[in-house]
């Protein structure tokens, strides 16, 4: 689909690229917290003690600063992110996954992650679409993949659990082209 032009937007190597300008302020904020989100998605699915809430915590700020993705608005949103986590902001700040009377908080995630997926996808090009969905799929992998869960004293104990497998393809799904 043809791109409307932003006058914000950046031309590089002959193509339009979005950047942080092309956002509000309210907009860019949800879009720094997605990567973190999605992490979080992993660890409401299957809770474990704080050990494992650590692990996961840490594998997706660290997913969440090294995108694999080189497109510019992946970049900056990491960079983004790695100014929060140095300055020792915490960059889900603002973000309440349950309020009373409302949908479980796994579900308000996924509902968050869509709705901030569909925000790119308003404004950025259908390649930033995809690498931002990749990302945020990434990001809740290296959560999921952080700590075992289950078991006893590490016996028996798988490295991905059902419900942690459950809401991986969750977020794939909510994050997944229209």
């Amino acid at each position: 689909r043809p791109r409307a032009a932003h006058p914000a937007s950046l031309r590089t190597k002959g193509r339009v690229v979005t950047t942080k300008s092309d956002f509000s302020e309210e907009e860019w904020s949800r879009i720094v917290r997605a990567p973190l989100v999605a992490g979080l998605a992993i660890s409401l699915a299957d809770p474990g003690g704080p050990i494992e809430a650590a692990k996961e915590s840490m594998a997706t700020v660290k997913s969440a600063t090294n995108p694999s993705s080189r497109e510019q608005l992946v970049a900056e949103v990491a960079l983004d992110i790695q100014a929060e986590v140095q300055q020792k902001r915490n960059p889900l700040k603002g973000y309440r996954p349950s309020s009373e009377g409302t949908a479980p908080s796994g579900e308000q995630v996924l509902v968050e992650l869509s709705a901030v997926q569909a925000i790119v996808a308003a404004r950025a090009t259908p390649e930033e679409t995809a690498a931002f969905g990749h990302w945020l799929v990434d990001s809740a992998q290296a959560a999921a993949n952080a700590a075992k869960e289950g078991g006893f004293m590490g016996f028996g104990a798988a490295q991905v659990s059902k419900g942690e497998k459950e809401m991986l393809d969750q977020v794939r799904a909510a994050v997944a082209p229209a």
